[in-house]
C-alpha cells in the first residue's frame, strides 16, 4: 500500500515583511497512518491562570455538596455549561498574604496579588530591594515554555497604575503582578492587545514600520499572500478550510485592534497605546489573543489580572453601579452583598465566554479546552474582612487527560493554596520540594 499526503512539521510558519505568522494544527503535519499520540503534534497542556482581586460572597459561591453533581451555587451559575470541565475546591488558604508583624497590618491589598500564585510572604520595602516567590506560571514555563517561541505571556486589563509605593510601605511592583519568574524577578503585565499582537506575530518591530503599517493600514497578512498560496497547493480541502478560518480570525483580530486605536487620543510611535476600552470589549480582546495563542502553541503558560486591588472600576454592564473596590466593603449589609454577589456573577461570565472560545477551537483529536487547564481565583476571600480564607478558587479543562471535572473538592480546613500548586506541577511531571508555604499536595 502506497500513502502519499504533504507532511508539514508542526513548527511551519509563514513569513513576510515584518510578519511571522504560525499555524494552527493542521492534518498535515500528522504523518500519515500515524496515532496522533505518538507524532511531535500530540496535544500538550495549556495553562492560564485568572486573578480577580476582592474575593466573593461564599454563601453564594461554595457549593452545598461535595463530589460530583454538585449542586450549583448562584455566583457559579455562568459556568454552568462547563460543569464536566469544572472543579470548585475549598477550603485553601493564603496564609502569606496576610500580615505578620504590626507594621504590615495596613497591607493587605498591597500584598495579595504577588501572593496569588507564589504562595510567598512578600518583602516589606518601598525600595529596589523588592522580594517575593516564583509564582507557578514560571515554574511550568521553566519546564515547558522553552518548546514555544513565547515561554509565557502576561496580559492584564486595568492600567498597572503607579510605580514607586503604592501603601502601608510596599513597592508599587507588588501590586502591578502576579507573574515572579525569581523572587527577585516580576513579569510586567501588558495590557495593550496591539503590544500583544506584534508579539505574536512579529509585526510591525520598530516604530517606523508601525507608523508606515498605519499610514496605509496595511494588514500583516497582506506581506504573506504568496506563501498563502503556495501552502494551500498542497492542503486537503479540510486543512484549506481551517487555514483560512484561522488567517480569517486574524485579519478580525486586526481590524478591532485598529478600531481602538483609532479612538485613542495620542498615538506614539514609540509604543503604540490603545483608548481607555469598555471592560468586555478589552477583555474580549485579551481572550481572543490567548486562545490564538495555545492554538498555535505560540505559548502554553499565560497569566491575566481581569482587575487590580483597590480598583474603582464601575462594570455598567452587570447592573451594579458601584465602584469595584467600594462594593466589596459591603459592611455585611444584605442589601450590598446581593448586589456584590452580581457583581460577582457578571466577572463569572466573563470567564465562561472564555471557556467557551476554548471549547469551540479545534486542537488535534480534542479541543482547547480539552487540553487546557484554567484557574480562576482571588486571593482574597472576604474582602470586607481582607482575610485570606477560604478562597473562591475554581479550575476548568483536562489538561490532556490530567483532571475529571465536574467536581467539589473540600480540602482540609486551612489547607495552604500552595498544596494546589504543588498538585498542578507534579501532574505535569515536575516534582516540586516546595513551593511556596505548601505543606504537602493536594488529591486533585
Amino acid at each position: 500500500m502506497f500513502i502519499t499526503k504533504k507532511h508539514l512539521p508542526r513548527r511551519t510558519f509563514l513569513r513576510g515583511a515584518g510578519a511571522t505568522i504560525a499555524l494552527p494544527l493542521l492534518d498535515a503535519m500528522l504523518p500519515a497512518a500515524t496515532a496522533l499520540a505518538n507524532t511531535a503534534a500530540r496535544p500538550q497542556p495549556r495553562y492560564a491562570f485568572l486573578h480577580l482581586p476582592h474575593g466573593a460572597i461564599l454563601g453564594q459561591w461554595t457549593p452545598k455538596t461535595v463530589g460530583r453533581d454538585f449542586e450549583m451555587p448562584p455566583i457559579l451559575e455562568p459556568f454552568a455549561p462547563f460543569r464536566d470541565y469544572m472543579t470548585v475546591v475549598s477550603n485553601l488558604d493564603h496564609r502569606m498574604a496576610t500580615s505578620q508583624s504590626p507594621e504590615e497590618a495596613a497591607g493587605d491589598h498591597d500584598r495579595t496579588a504577588s501572593v496569588f500564585l507564589s504562595g510567598a510572604h512578600i518583602k516589606r520595602t518601598m525600595g529596589q530591594d523588592i522580594y517575593a516567590g516564583i509564582t507557578i506560571d514560571q515554574v511550568l514555563a521553566n519546564h515547558m515554555g522553552q518548546d514555544t517561541p513565547m515561554p509565557s505571556l502576561e496580559m492584564c486589563i486595568e492600567d498597572p497604575g503607579a510605580l514607586g509605593v503604592c501603601g502601608a510601605g510596599y513597592s508599587c511592583t507588588y501590586s502591578n503582578t502576579i507573574s515572579w519568574s525569581s523572587p527577585t524577578s516580576p513579569n510586567p503585565m501588558e495590557r495593550n492587545p496591539l503590544v500583544i499582537f506584534e508579539r505574536m506575530f512579529g509585526s510591525g518591530g520598530t516604530p517606523e514600520e508601525r507608523r508606515a503599517r498605519k499610514e496605509v493600514q496595511a494588514s500583516i497578512l497582506d506581506s504573506i499572500v504568496e506563501e498563502v498560496g503556495s501552502l494551500e497547493r498542497g492542503l486537503g480541502t479540510s486543512d484549506k478550510a481551517r487555514l483560512e478560518d484561522y488567517l480569517q480570525g486574524i485579519r478580525e483580530i486586526e481590524r478591532r485592534i485598529q478600531l481602538a486605536q483609532e479612538r485613542a487620543s495620542v498615538v506614539t510611535g514609540e509604543r503604540p497605546e490603545v483608548a481607555e476600552l469598555p471592560f468586555e470589549e478589552h477583555t474580549d480582546l485579551m481572550f481572543d489573543l490567548l486562545v490564538l495563542a495555545f492554538k498555535t502553541d505560540i505559548t502554553r503558560i499565560s497569566t491575566m489580572m481581569l482587575s487590580r486591588d483597590l480598583s474603582g472600576a464601575v462594570y455598567p454592564e452587570s447592573g451594579v453601579d458601584d465602584g469595584y473596590h467600594a462594593i466589596s466593603h459591603h459592611q455585611d449589609n444584605p442589601t450590598r452583598m446581593e448586589r456584590y454577589a452580581k457583581l460577582n456573577t457578571y466577572h463569572m461570565s466573563i470567564v465562561a465566554r472564555f471557556l467557551e472560545k476554548l471549547r469551540a477551537t479545534q486542537d488535534g483529536e480534542g479541543n482547547l479546552l480539552d487540553h487546557s487547564f484554567v484557574l480562576y481565583g482571588s486571593p482574597m476571600s472576604n474582602s470586607n474582612a481582607h482575610d485570606h480564607y477560604p478562597l473562591p478558587v475554581v479550575f476548568f479543562g483536562r489538561a490532556v487527560d490530567r483532571y475529571e471535572g465536574n467536581r467539589h473538592i473540600m480540602a482540609a480546613e486551612r489547607t495552604p493554596m500552595s498544596n494546589l500548586f504543588m498538585s498542578i506541577a507534579l501532574k505535569q511531571g515536575i516534582e516540586l520540594e516546595s513551593h511556596g508555604d505548601s505543606t504537602g499536595l493536594l488529591e486533585v
